[in-house]
């Protein structure tokens, strides 16, 4: 099938053997690549109730039919397994230059299974698997792993994933890291990769996916760019990067401050985009084929961290120890993003933690003494939780462990076990409802729909609506994840331009109907995942606390109100009203 290879690579780490299994027209057909084909293969290859940390669980790689093509936006690839820290649907996805040559080693997926006897790194190119003894990488950071591995092949055009040592210490917040500073980070995946041993795969090869319709292709790509590479949000992203934000949540109030105790942070000017920009060395950055070039190459050029070099701090990361922790200074956060890059760990579930400490401890409910504003008792608090020692040992398994052990349930905020992105539900309603339903937990980017809340293209005030505004966004972004596109490509690849894009990578015709028909098989797969492995209704709903406590501005979130646009969205779904699918096309 053009777009696709139609081959799938199974790793077999036990017993250090491989081999190729084709993959047929009828499922890529059915479920397209990325997100799509990984799902079934999650759906197919993990059993039910599993440990995700045990030799059974899976991790799968895949790449989708905009892999390795020019299309802007295309240099992403996705992860998915069983997720350590919220025990189902694991997914996470992550750009810069890695995706290419995992898509040139001429597999869609490739399945990592059981457990390896000792540390090992993969070489996987489109000729063969090289096992490599990796005990002397253990316990080493990201950074030193990369550079390492990729010396040690020796392929110059060769990219690697890596672990720290979150993962080897099967910290469930883990994370995947490529080219240092790119994350796939979300749901606790270098767990898993920990948990079987993997301390990086290296990726290079040769082949190259057959698109359907390539000369059409090229005067599109070279037409997308003429058209686009100007748009006013591009032209923001490239100048300011998602650091923007922070104004624009801040002026709105929604701005999650005091670990969700507030949603504005009095000292947010002090870690904006422009001060960013006036107080470190900032060069904007680009992934693979990309004009739009959000990342910030960071250089800190005063105080204790001087010399300090970075990609960032984002938006996500400068909320998660910006706002929830309230530490006023970039520098300090910029320091803190490096630790939980060289560590291996997600920065947003990271953050939540350290401020989930810090409002603890001013409650006088932890006997840990730790101040909002504190960054370096932050950092000593982010190298504990990567070590698992003292308190971090229970911070690492996670926010809803940690706080059923340390009888905080009522403080905690997540939903599923994912703590929220930097978007307060009780100021944004539609982010109330993809929080709640997102099949990977409190997730902002399965769904976007902060964007038109914060844009008013609708008002962020009233549920009305909110159900069907979800839905249209969740299914474009679930065909995001099946190319793999980057999602700050949402305002420039409308429904016409997706049908455009599959039509000349695969030859398929689909018009609107036929690819949403695609994404409710997809989204049906997921929730079936979920489903079997316990989530219920009661789990599509925001922490209680949320509902308990208003913004001191006086926003709040009603449950009810939670509950009629769940019903609503279901409805919509296809879903009964305890969010049951109907059976899959295949």
């Amino acid at each position: 099938m053009d777009g696709f290879f139609n081959s799938l690579l199974r790793v077999d780490l036990t017993n250090q053997t491989y081999r190729t299994e084709e993959i047929s027209d009828q499922v890529l057909q059915t479920y397209l690549g990325g997100k799509g084909l990984a799902t079934y293969l999650m759906l197919e290859e993990i059993k039910s109730e599993v440990d995700p940390l045990s030799s059974e669980n899976k991790l799968i790689f895949a790449t989708g039919s905009a892999s390795d093509t020019k299309i802007p936006g295309s240099a992403k690839y996705g992860v998915f397994s069983k997720s350590p820290l919220t025990g189902i649907y694991g997914e996470s996805y992550s750009g810069g230059r890695l995706a290419p040559q995992l898509s040139r080693t001429g597999y869609d997926a490739i399945i990592f299974e059981g457990v390896s006897k000792a540390p090992v790194f993969l070489e996987i190119s489109d000729q063969e698997v090289k096992f490599h003894e990796a005990s002397h990488l253990w316990s080493k950071d990201t950074y030193a792993t990369e550079d390492s591995v990729l010396k040690e092949v020796g392929i110059p055009q060769a990219q690697a994933v890596v672990i720290g040592p979150a993962g080897e210490n099967l910290v469930r917040l883990a994370c995947l890291e490529n080219n240092y500073w790119c994350s796939a980070g979300r749901c606790g995946l270098g767990a898993v990769m920990g948990s079987k041993k993997l301390k990086a795969i290296v990726f290079h090869g040769k082949k190259k996916r057959k698109v359907a319709h390539e000369e059409i292709l090229r005067s599109y790509i070279k037409d997308f760019v003429a058209k686009a590479k100007d748009n006013s949000g591009v032209l923001a992203y490239r100048e300011l990067g998602t650091p923007m934000l922070v104004a624009i949540t801040n002026a709105a109030g929604a701005f999650p401050t005091r670990y969700w105790s507030k949603g504005f942070f009095e000292d947010w000017e002090k870690i904006s985009a422009d001060t960013l920009l006036r107080d470190l060395e900032v060069k904007p950055r680009a992934c693979a084929h990309c004009f739009i070039a959000c990342r910030r190459f960071s250089r800190v050029k005063k105080g204790r961290h001087k010399g300090l070099v970075i990609d960032g701090p984002d938006y996500e990361t400068i909320y998660a120890f910006g706002g929830l922790c309230m530490i006023n200074s970039l520098e300090e956060i910029a320091y803190l993003n490096d630790l939980c890059d060289r560590l291996g760990m997600d920065t947003i579930s990271t953050g939540n933690l350290v401020a989930f400490t810090m409002e603890a401890s001013q409650r006088g409910a932890l006997d840990y003494r730790l101040n909002y504003g504190d960054a370096e008792g932050a950092a000593e608090l982010v190298q504990a939780i990567a070590q698992r020692e003292g308190l971090g040992a229970i911070l690492a398994e996670g926010i809803r462990s940690a706080s059923r052990q340390l009888k905080l349930e009522d403080l905690a905020i997540h939903v599923k076990g994912l703590e929220p992105a930097g978007y307060d539900p009780r100021v944004l309603k539609g982010m109330a409802l993809a929080y709640g339903t997102s099949d990977r937990g409190a997730c902002h980017l399965r769904a976007t729909v902060y964007k038109p809340e914060l844009a008013g293209m609708v008002d962020p005030g009233t549920v009305e609506g909110k159900a069907e505004l979800l839905v249209d966004y969740e299914d474009r972004h679930t065909l995001f994840d099946t190319l793999i596109l980057c999602r700050f490509f949402r305002d420039l690849v409308s429904w016409e331009d997706l049908s455009t894009i599959y039509r000349m990578t695969t030859g398929l015709e689909l018009d609107k109907k036929d690819l949403k028909k695609i994404c409710s098989n997809i989204m049906d797969a997921t929730r079936r995942f979920n489903l079997r492995e316990g989530v219920t209704r009661e789990d599509d709903l925001l922490p209680s606390r949320l509902f308990r406590e208003s913004l001191g501005e006086g926003e709040a979130i009603k449950r009810e109100d939670c509950e009629r646009m769940l019903g609503e969205y279901y409805q919509l779904r296809g879903w009964d009203q305890e969010g049951r699918p109907r059976e899959l096309a295949i």
